[in-house]
């Protein structure tokens, strides 16, 4: 039988950020331990414990809305009397993960809450932005850095498209891939050294797209000098959408303070 699950919603800034998916799995579990959390464990001859995480955040990129479910013995619950608006085992978490790493929030799921692959449909994405490498070859009309008005009219061309078509290399195969059902909102901030910021949408469901092949598509093409996912959304049988866990915007941006 199950017991109870908890969410957690962390934060992955600095030099942490470097540090792959695994291994964030591995910090988690001694951080687990360390703030004295009772994981529950899988049966069998090799026990695992029931974490489970959301998509995997590209190495490199930062972000102020992780997640991961666990699953605790349901004796430490009641022992804990655990309260998702008592903030001490968030401050126990935070205090036990690496540099760069913060617990924003906890809470205990309701029953059959569904899983993090299943339930994300869609991520919001800032992105820094440069002209990609050309090699020797000069892009018609732009000089090296490239401004918020020839982004924003890249933009444009992209979102009337009815099509906008990728490279995917996928078991040593290229295939080409129509990412335009999936692009679901792009603006262009503002500018930045060395190119622009930009804020986008991108779905995860039945196919996610990375920030990579969003600028990619675009004519001309640009690359990511950095990104930070801003939120998860799971959508609604209403058609809303909803985080899977909720924090104050100002503690987000608290949090994605340092890149």
């Amino acid at each position: 039988m199950s017991g109870p699950r908890l969410r957690v919603r962390f934060a992955k800034h600095g030099k942490v950020r470097f540090t792959s998916h695994r291994d964030v799995a591995r910090i988690w579990e001694r951080s687990l331990r360390r703030a004295g959390v009772s994981v529950a464990y899988s049966a069998g001859f090799s026990p695992r414990p029931k974490i489970s995480f959301g998509f995997a955040l590209p190495t490199g990129f930062s972000s102020d809305a992780e997640y991961l479910d666990v699953e605790v013995d349901p004796d430490w619950v009641l022992r804990q009397g655990f309260n998702q608006a008592d903030t001490r085992l968030v401050e126990e978490l935070s205090a036990s993960l690496p540099a760069g790493m913060q617990t924003l929030a906890v809470a205990e799921l309701s029953p059959g809450e569904p899983s993090l692959q299943h339930a994300v449909t869609s991520c919001t994405w800032s992105i820094d932005a440069a002209l990609a490498d050309v090699g020797t070859d000069a892009v018609s009309g732009l000089s090296d850095v490239i401004g918020v008005d020839e982004v924003a009219e890249a933009v444009s061309r992209a979102l009337s498209s009815d099509e906008l078509l990728v490279q995917r290399q996928r078991k040593g195969r290229l295939s080409t891939a129509d990412i335009r059902p999936a692009v679901h909102f792009v603006e262009v901030q503002e500018s930045i050294k060395d190119g622009v910021r930009l804020r986008a949408d991108l779905a995860t469901q039945p196919q996610a797209v990375r920030a990579e092949e969003l600028l990619a598509s675009l004519h001309p093409p640009l690359r990511v000098l950095h990104a930070c996912r801003l939120h998860q959304w799971i959508t609604t049988d209403a058609s809303q959408r909803r985080e899977p866990l909720a924090v104050p915007e100002l503690s987000v941006a608290a949090a994605g303070a340092a890149l």
